[in-house]
């Protein structure tokens, strides 16, 4: 349903543009087309063959279009003046006695940690605090709290534009933290963040294709899988991942073949040093379109949830128990409490 772009260079300068996809078939060009595998995955990414050029001269990435799979009709009613409509009559207001069992809706005392069943809530929202009910979570409310848990750690994040939300938190939240300028695109990273006086490293990444982006140098696309296989690991190391977004246009075989990749690697580096904290953060709601909306992430979820039952940040009623307009892209209030909680997954109290 996406249309990417191949951009290959020849010696003199000479460009020549084609496109590519996931699958030949997708290209238009089954027969006549150069095909591109992840060694670490065991992926296979296709283009068009150009004209002129040779395969190995590709050398930029994006994506470009989505396909028109909607009529007319379809669309008229998919606009958000006719999705987003009022209830006529809410749910009556619900007081709580004053002298309540308070015990009843604290914060269980056991520290985060992955592997922790997920409770149906998981949580609540009170005065604009999130409270999980599975773990012990705090609020890092000021720069020193923030700065004592990160001290000595570095921290990955990797995937797509949400993790680099909580990258850009971090970032403005903590003056002392200072961006290093890689001279790379914004849009895929290698985005890094250090404070020499407390040792802490914030990198954020996205992986590799299908990646829906602007023009980014092939170069630049590192696979999830290459970047666990290049750790050490180690009690100051954090790997937070956020899978699923850039897959809703695609057959779900083909996200259960990268999760098995990215799972076998975990578990992998999670062997040679089990210290390693990795945190896999699932999808959040908001997203609405017939390209990806709450109910398609809703099933990236699932498998997620099958994938990695013992390691995941569950963010879904984080977003959805918040009376905040739909966005994919998260407002400044859930993105504190969702970097709280990572927080405390970092420093469990």
């Amino acid at each position: 349903l996406v249309n990417f772009m191949g951009y290959f260079r020849g010696p003199a300068g000479y460009k020549e543009i084609v496109t590519c996809n996931i699958n030949p078939l997708l290209t238009g060009e089954e027969e006549s087309t150069c095909h591109y595998r992840d060694e670490d995955l065991g992926e296979l990414w296709f283009c068009i063959r150009p004209p002129t050029l040779p395969c190995d001269s590709l050398e930029g990435h994006s994506s470009e279009h989505y396909w028109n799979v909607t009529t007319p009709h379809e669309e008229a009613l998919l606009v958000w003046n006719v999705e987003d409509k009022v209830l006529p009559q809410g749910i009556s207001s619900i007081w709580v006695a004053e002298h309540s069992n308070k015990s009843l809706v604290l914060s269980p005392q056991q520290p985060c940690h992955p592997g922790i069943p997920g409770p149906k809530p998981s949580g609540f929202y009170h005065r604009d605090v999130w409270h999980s009910l599975s773990c012990s979570s705090c609020s890092f409310s000021t720069v020193d709290s923030i700065l004592s848990c990160l001290a000595g750690h570095i921290i990955h994040m990797m995937e797509d534009s949400i993790l680099r939300q909580w990258w850009e938190y971090l970032l403005h939240t903590v003056p002392s933290l200072k961006p290093v300028d890689l001279h790379v695109p914004y849009q895929t990273g290698l985005l890094m963040a250090v404070e020499t006086n407390q040792g802490i490293a914030l990198n954020w990444r996205a992986h590799s294709w299908p990646l829906l982006s602007l023009r980014t140098p092939v170069a630049s696309l590192h696979s999830v899988v290459q970047e666990l296989r290049g750790l050490a690991g180690g009690p100051q190391t954090v790997m937070v991942l956020r899978l699923g977004t850039h897959f809703t246009t695609f057959p779900p075989s083909i996200f259960v073949r990268r999760l098995a990749g990215i799972r076998a690697a975990v578990a992998a580096l999670l062997a040679q040093e089990p210290r390693t904290l990795v945190v896999i953060k699932l999808a959040n709601t908001g997203y609405k379109s017939v390209y990806g909306s709450d109910w398609f992430t809703l099933q990236m979820n699932r498998l997620l949830r099958a994938a990695f039952a013992d390691l995941r940040l569950d963010a879904w009623e984080m977003t959805s128990s918040l009376v905040l307009p739909d966005n994919i892209h998260l407002r400044q209030l859930t993105i504190q409490n969702k970097a709280d909680f990572l927080l405390s997954f970092i420093c469990p109290t």
